[in-house]
């Protein structure tokens, strides 16, 4: 800090001198002003600046927020669906949330999830997508969260089992057709998430409470995002459907790799659907595990494009359809480690009338959806 510069006092001389004194000490602090409003001006022009950083990076901060929730695509399958569903379990708050902060959800949970293989766009197309513009739920999942969210249990749905499709509502106010003894998948295929959520709360009796699905190029890039996944197979893999070719043993795959291995199907056990689901349930062990050793927070532009790649891969209900939904799902499987994550295909038997489709084998099938109710 500048102090203002007092003249010397001297023990004599003449008047002339005497004024000579003063003059100093007139421009002792006229150059003490100059050198402290510099000083202000200095300090002032830094606080701007640093103001105007502030300012830039929560404005930084609140685009990137924005853009994350842009990126979700969401479907309002509530509203489409209505109260003739299954019963909606109650879910609890947690008991050591803060009084400040909104309490993470503890209750039991169910979630739909879908891989489809989206013919929309190049990417999609270029990983085996296809050539037209339809799509189908390639991979149907039941992902149940056992109330305090520290056990899982991932039950796949074989999507060439055959079930009673129910009618389902269109966007434009129509409905599609009831249909009898038909393909899981075509559910998708004729009425989008809404049709698949009910056909699936149809055939198991169980509420989904949430929807989610990432399509065949999201897939690849969560993957990639993630550092790869690291699996192990029991036999060699040489399937030209997928484009796969692996030795037996343990590879870290890329996206597209981890894409292809989970779409093997002709050259692994009987080539049918239940080969694949095995190495579909393998690699969902493997991305929770690459997860939970990942240091998410290493750095702000890694975790700004994970949460990019996240949010732009997905399509989900609109109860997940931000960023803080999102987060609070995670944060609430935070003590849920990987061991704790059971993973079953709904129990099928061929279907009597076409050795080359499956139906659900019952009563085993209801045993296990009654479990999860």
């Amino acid at each position: 800090m500048f102090l203002p510069v007092r003249g010397h006092e001297k023990s004599g001389g003449t008047g002339d001198d005497g004024d000579e004194a003063g003059g100093g000490t007139e421009d002792g602090a006229e150059d003490s002003g100059i050198r402290t409003g510099r000083r202000a001006k200095a300090l002032k022009i830094t606080g701007l600046a640093l103001a105007g950083l502030l300012v830039l990076g929560a404005g930084a901060a609140g685009w990137a927020y924005w853009q994350l929730n842009d990126n979700i695509d969401s479907v309002d399958i509530d509203s489409a669906l209505g109260d003739d569903r299954p019963a909606r379990a109650v879910t609890a708050p947690s008991p050591d949330a803060s009084a400040t902060a909104a309490p993470l959800p503890t209750g039991s949970l169910n979630i739909l999830v879908l891989g489809s293989d989206s013919r929309s766009g190049e990417e999609n197309r270029a990983l085996g997508g296809g050539d037209d513009g339809g799509a189908r739920s390639d991979t149907a999942m039941v992902v149940h969260l056992d109330a305090g969210r520290t056990a899982a249990t991932v039950v796949s749905i074989p999507r060439d089992t055959l079930v009673d499709r129910p009618s389902c509502p269109l966007e434009d106010g129509e409905s599609t057709r009831p249909a009898s003894g038909v393909m899981f998948n075509t559910a998708y295929e004729v009425g989008g998430p809404v049709c698949a959520v009910k056909t699936v709360e149809s055939l198991t009796d169980v509420r989904m409470d949430h929807y989610v699905e990432i399509d065949f190029s999201g897939f690849a890039r969560l993957v990639d995002a993630l550092g790869g996944v690291t699996v192990t197979t029991e036999e060699d893999i040489d399937d030209d459907r997928s484009h796969l070719t692996l030795d037996a043993g343990t590879h870290h795959l890329d996206g597209t790799d981890a894409l292809a291995l989970a779409r093997t199907r002709y050259d692994i056990g009987d080539g049918s659907d239940l080969g694949r689901i095995g190495l579909q349930h393998q690699l969902v062990k493997a991305l929770l595990e690459q997860v939970a050793q990942e240091d998410l927070l290493a750095g702000p532009t890694r975790l700004y494009r994970l949460a990019d790649t996240v949010t732009g891969s997905l399509t989900t209900d609109t109860g997940l359809d931000s960023l803080g939904e999102l987060t609070r799902l995670a944060q609430s499987l935070r003590d849920l480690p990987s061991d704790d994550v059971t993973t079953l295909t709904m129990p099928v038997v061929p279907a009597p009338w076409d050795r080359n489709r499956v139906i659900a084998d019952e009563p085993e099938a209801e045993e296990l959806w009654a479990s999860l109710r």
